[in-house]
């Protein structure tokens, strides 16, 4: 589709799927050498996150791989409070273990940053920041990016993943708001 409509905003195909498909199979090949070793624990983040992790797991080859998701929840009524008030669904231990974050994008980087302090307070071996999408122009806070997709430019987009007030996530391309 080259139009979608949301609510009451239009937006028009911005990335095709096959691009995108490229840069995860980019990423996952790499990933596959940096850290054949490593037994990594990837935790997806929700909810845009899924159908990136989706995507990149088919393509893990690691052996010993295993994947986790979680939520963060740092809303307090309809704002976000700027800090993490919890990590949902972190049942594993990751002390001395390699964690590998996949985050859909990356943009103010301070729901990142947050992650990553609240992550290392349990003593992982190390930490990896994978991200899709990622917003160099929106960068508040400096969060460190080992994989990265595609840099975009500070433009509200959706689709794979990313979502305008919950829709949105489900198409496999990418759609930037018209102006």
């Amino acid at each position: 589709m080259k139009n979608i409509k949301l609510y009451d905003k239009e937006f028009c195909l911005f990335i095709g799927a096959e691009t995108i498909d490229r840069a995860i199979a980019d990423m996952a090949d790499r990933m596959n050498k940096d850290l054949q070793d490593a037994q990594p624990l990837f935790l997806c983040i929700l909810n845009g996150s899924f159908m990136f992790s989706s995507d990149l797991m088919k393509q893990i080859t690691i052996p010993g791989t295993q994947i986790s998701f979680v939520k963060v929840a740092s809303y307090s009524g309809t704002t976000s409070s700027g800090e993490i008030k919890e990590l949902i669904g972190l049942k594993e231990e990751i002390a001395g273990r390699t964690v590998v974050i996949l985050e859909d994008i990356i943009d103010s980087g301070r729901s990142m940053a947050h992650l990553l302090t609240y992550l290392q307070e349990k003593n992982p071996e190390r930490i990896v920041v994978a991200t899709l999408f990622h917003k160099p122009e929106a960068a508040v806070c400096h969060v460190p990016i080992d994989y990265k997709g595609i840099e975009l430019a500070n433009d509200f987009v959706v689709g794979r993943g990313l979502d305008y007030d919950g829709l949105g996530r489900n198409y496999p391309d990418l759609y930037i708001l018209k102006s």
